[in-house]
């Protein structure tokens, strides 16, 4: 895993002034986190690339950037991801006579395209931001992969496209980070979401999932996309700019299921085996976060049974909070603590077991450190912390599998099976804005609107959905709770994952959200997702070859957060204390009166204001973060 960034413009030679190789020097260094290991960078006449490197897989032979050629064409690539299914793909490409150097998927990708075009994104099974440079046609194509698991943002600057994987390469070549109207409309309306291909920042775009970005000299934009190499599929074109379209090569699309319950079992238990087997590959030992829930659990033995078998043993990890034991109250969303499941599954599958704990220090001092990463207000302490446990298990392991997006597509989350939250016409995981503006100015809340703004994010993603013909309007309802929870929901916690763990050099692999096993379920009717009541019922039937009955059929519980109430003490006192320096500049847009109202409240931890663990506490850590993002940026309302 990586990170990448540069710059393209066909109008001028980069090589000709020391200014440019300063600047992709800088934008490569803001990122090194992502790749400790190595970093290097390539120019040529229109472009620059850098790149940070994590080895994970061909240690040796795969530094980046790299180019490659084939029958006279020539091609540079940078690349973050994996690709899983390298082996497959390398076979095909052998029939055209290539050569390989390297055993890695870098080497595999570029010689992909320069056979197939950008064709070869459709062909790739992994995560991936990906950068080519096609020499012969002057051209920049930008990728991302289906789910868009790993980021990757650009602009236009004086009209050369910039581009990272992370906003602050953006900014480390030259671009002011600048806020407008719709940034804070994104912060306070959707937060911590953001709308698809929204980078919160005025004027930073983000490369959408399952799409790719030709930039090239206007006068040739039209002619490249109806040649072979830039049109492999029949899906619509966007022009951006006069140099710039935007092509999807893949959608996740709706079609009939006629596959009976024991097949659909079958298909399922394939998918996500295969999908996590093919996640293990790497040259360096793999660890998972185990949380004892189904998900975790079935990922963590799914993968200690696969090393078992080679006579290794698998690392796992948990997160907890100091004092949880002693404070946690059963709530609605969250009715156990992580540890006894844990323990379970630590003695069903022998892993080697590393139990991590979060105390309230750390969790405050890390929320500042989660917007550093994120470039963001992010998801609060629940951001801060798996901050924290991140950086704690990259010393030990490089490479982990978690279980991530498995509720967003099985169905797995409240608003699935709460008739009020299903039924409820917004998102039903960020529908409460009462609590998003309870400590803002009034005409601060008149100006950007937040209810309009998310109620039209809600409907324009909402008419969006792929809707299947002939479907009841329960089934219709729930496709739409399908499509907005792939669409949004999962995509904040992967962008969650992926900044928390490259901000520690570590690689978090999502088995998860594997686009085959989205297209399959996606399209699985919901008696048989919640099959005899059983939430997440086929995944359920999958981990009956896996897992203790304790484990199999146990309540959801998401991420653990703490319950100490010491923790709410100190946020408000660091909040207050924020409010009562004059230069803080949150308190533009902060109610000094409706703030302390709200801050001496005690809070109801069962109902939060996003997702299922963002409440009252978390209000507070997150205008403790938007005070700490406009500061660092210098931004202003």
């Amino acid at each position: 895993m990586c990170g990448i960034t540069g710059f393209f413009q066909t109008e001028f030679d980069f090589t000709i002034d020391y200014k440019w190789e300063e600047k992709i020097i800088n934008m490569k260094n803001s990122i090194l986190h992502r790749g400790p290991d190595d970093n290097n960078i390539f120019m040529s006449n229109h472009v620059a690339f850098g790149h940070t490197r994590l080895s994970i897989l061909d240690i040796k032979g795969g530094r980046q950037p790299m180019t490659r050629q084939f029958m006279g064409r020539y091609a540079t690539i940078a690349y973050n991801g994996e690709i899983y299914n390298t082996k497959e793909l390398r076979q095909e490409l052998l029939k055209y006579d290539l050569e390989f150097s390297s055993t890695g998927d870098t080497e595999l990708i570029v010689n992909g395209y320069l056979v197939y075009g950008t064709d070869i994104f459709r062909r790739l099974n992994g995560i991936f931001s990906i950068a080519i440079y096609d020499h012969t046609f002057d051209t920049l194509v930008l990728a991302r992969d289906h789910l868009g698991v790993k980021p990757l943002f650009y602009t236009f600057h004086h009209g050369i496209c910039v581009f990272g994987s992370e906003q602050k390469a953006i900014f480390a070549y030259g671009v002011k980070p600048e806020a407008d109207k719709e940034s804070f409309q994104e912060i306070f309306g959707l937060g911590p979401a953001r709308t698809h291909g929204k980078g919160v920042f005025k004027g930073i775009s983000e490369v959408l999932p399952g799409h790719f970005l030709l930039v090239s000299n206007p006068y040739d934009i039209n002619e490249l996309m109806a040649h072979k190499t830039y049109n492999p599929m029949n899906y619509p074109a966007t022009k951006l700019n006069s140099y710039t379209l935007d092509q999807p090569y893949w959608k996740l699309r709706s079609a009939p299921h006629t596959d009976s319950y024991d097949d659909t079992v079958d298909k399922v238990k394939y998918l996500v085996t295969d999908s996590v087997k093919r996640q293990m590959i790497s040259d360096i030992p793999i660890c998972t976060f185990l949380s004892g829930g189904l998900d975790s659990s079935l990922v963590s033995a799914i993968c200690s049974r696969e090393l078992k078998e080679k006579g290794k043993i698998l690392n796992t990890f948990s997160f907890d909070f100091v004092n949880n034991r002693e404070n946690f109250k059963p709530n609605a969303f969250q009715s156990s603590l992580d540890r006894p499941f844990v323990d379970i599954m630590v003695n069903h599958i022998a892993s080697n077991h590393t139990y991590l704990e979060c105390d309230n220090t750390i969790q405050i001092d890390y929320l500042e450190k989660a917007v550093d990463a994120r470039d963001l207000p992010c998801m609060a302490d629940v951001e801060s912390s798996l901050l924290y446990f991140c950086s704690q298990v990259a010393p030990v392991n490089r490479v982990t599998l978690t279980g991530e997006c498995a509720d967003e597509i099985f169905g797995g989350y409240p608003w699935f099976h709460r008739e009020e939250l299903l039924q409820k016409d917004h998102f039903p995981w960020g529908y409460d804005m009462e609590a998003r503006g309870v400590m803002l100015k009034d005409d601060f809340l008149n100006e950007i609107n937040i209810e309009d703004y998310s109620k039209n994010a809600y409907l324009t993603f909402l008419a969006k959905t792929p809707y299947l013909e002939g479907e009841d309007s329960v089934e219709r309802r729930r496709r739409e709770i399908s499509w907005l929870n792939v669409q949004w929901f999962m995509a904040t916690l992967l962008n969650r994952m992926d900044r928390t763990s490259m901000y520690s050099g570590l690689e978090a692999r999502v088995p998860f959200a594997d686009y085959r096993i989205l297209e399959y379920v996606f399209n699985i009717p919901w008696h048989m997702k919640c099959h005899e009541g059983v939430t997440k019922s086929l995944l359920v039937e999958v981990g009956k070859d896996y897992l203790p009955y304790e484990v199999l059929y146990r309540k959801k519980s998401p991420y653990p957060k703490t319950y100490d109430p010491q923790y709410e003490t100190l946020l408000k006192s660091k909040l207050l204390d924020i409010m009562a320096d004059t230069n803080a500049p949150i308190n533009s847009i902060i109610d000094r009166k409706k703030a302390v109202k709200f801050i001496t409240k005690e809070y109801d931890y069962g109902k939060p204001w996003y997702g299922q663990l963002m409440s009252g506490p978390q209000m507070i850590a997150y205008m403790i973060q938007v005070n700490y993002w406009m500061d660092k940026y210098h931004l202003s309302a």
